[in-house]
C-alpha cells in the first residue's frame, strides 16, 4: 500500500527549531524519513534537537546557527544545507516573535522588530531557499507559520504589531504561491490556534484561559502537541501537490466563530 506521506529522501529546513512547535514539526517529518536542517539563535539547542532526531528517527541532521533577520546569514545557512545534502525539497518558516502591549503603548522599534522577524524573516528565508534551491530544481514546498491572529484581532492580548506581522505572512503566502506556482513550488501557510509550549503553558492551563476558551473556542480548550503535526505533513508531501496559496487553520475552530 502507498504511504502518501513518505517524505524518505527529502530535505527540510525548519527556522525557530530549537523548541516548542518548531520541534514538534521536525519530529513529524523526521517520523516520515525525512532529513532535517534544524535552524535558530541557540546553537546549544539546535544541537540537542539535531542529536535527538538523530537518536529517535535515524535521519540525517544538519543543525545551523542563524539570526534570520541578517540576509547573509540566511543566504549562507542555504548554501551549507546546499553542500551538504545536495537539495532543500521543503522550507518551514517557524520563526517568529511576539510583542503583548496595548497597542497606544506600543514604540516603535517594537512594531519594526515584530515586521523584521516574523514577516520580512519570513521572505528573507523563502527568497533564499526558492533562488538556491527549489527554482533550479523545480519542486519544492515551503509552509509558513502564520497564526489565527493573521486572519481576525482579539480582545484576550492586545499585540497589533503581531496581528499585522501575520497578516503580512498570510497575504505574502498568496503572492508567492502566485508566483512560484510555476516551478512546481507550492506555498501555503498554517494558521494555528493557542497550542501549549513551553512558553504557552502557564498561561493556558490557567483558570482564567480555561474559561475563556468555553467562549471562545468551539472545542473549548488549547491545542496540544501533535495536533499541528499532521498539517504540516500533509503540505510537505507529495498529496498536497495541487494545494497552493492555501490559509489552514488550526485552532479548534477559533476562527469559525
Amino acid at each position: 500500500m502507498e504511504n502518501y506521506f513518505d517524505l524518505t529522501g527529502r530535505v527540510a529546513l525548519i527556522t525557530g527549531c530549537s523548541t516548542g512547535l518548531g520541534v514538534q514539526m521536525a519530529k513529524a517529518l523526521a517520523n516520515q524519513g525525512c532529513s532535517i536542517v534544524p535552524v535558530a539563535r541557540r546553537e546549544e539547542k539546535i544541537r540537542e534537537v539535531a542529536e535527538m532526531l538523530r537518536d529517535d528517527f535515524g535521519v540525517d541532521t544538519l543543525p545551523i546557527r542563524c539570526d534570520i533577520t541578517d540576509t547573509k546569514m540566511v543566504e549562507a545557512v542555504v548554501d551549507e544545507a546546499l553542500e551538504h545534502f545536495g537539495h532543500i525539497d521543503i522550507l518551514i518558516n517557524n520563526a517568529g516573535t511576539g510583542a503583548v502591549a496595548p497597542a497606544e503603548d506600543i514604540t516603535d522599534q517594537q512594531f519594526r522588530n515584530e515586521l523584521d522577524i516574523d514577516l520580512f524573516g519570513t521572505f528573507r528565508v523563502a527568497r533564499a531557499v526558492a533562488k538556491k534551491a527549489m527554482i533550479p530544481a523545480q519542486y519544492g514546498r515551503i509552509i509558513n507559520i502564520a497564526s489565527m491572529y493573521g486572519l481576525v484581532g482579539n480582545k484576550i492580548a492586545p499585540a497589533s504589531p503581531y496581528h499585522a506581522a501575520k497578516g503580512g505572512v498570510v497575504n505574502l503566502t498568496r503572492a508567492l504561491a502566485a508566483e512560484w506556482g510555476k516551478y512546481n513550488i507550492t506555498v501555503n501557510s498554517i494558521c494555528p490556534g493557542y497550542f501549549c509550549t513551553p512558553l504557552t503553558k502557564e498561561t493556558l492551563d490557567s483558570q482564567w484561559f480555561k474559561d475563556y476558551a468555553k467562549g471562545a473556542i468551539p472545542m473549548e480548550r488549547y491545542g496540544v502537541e501533535g495536533e499541528l503535526d499532521t498539517a504540516a505533513i500533509f503540505l510537505a508531501s507529495q498529496a498536497s501537490s495541487y494545494v497552493n496559496g492555501v490559509m489552514l487553520p488550526v485552532d479548534g475552530g477559533y476562527t469559525a466563530m
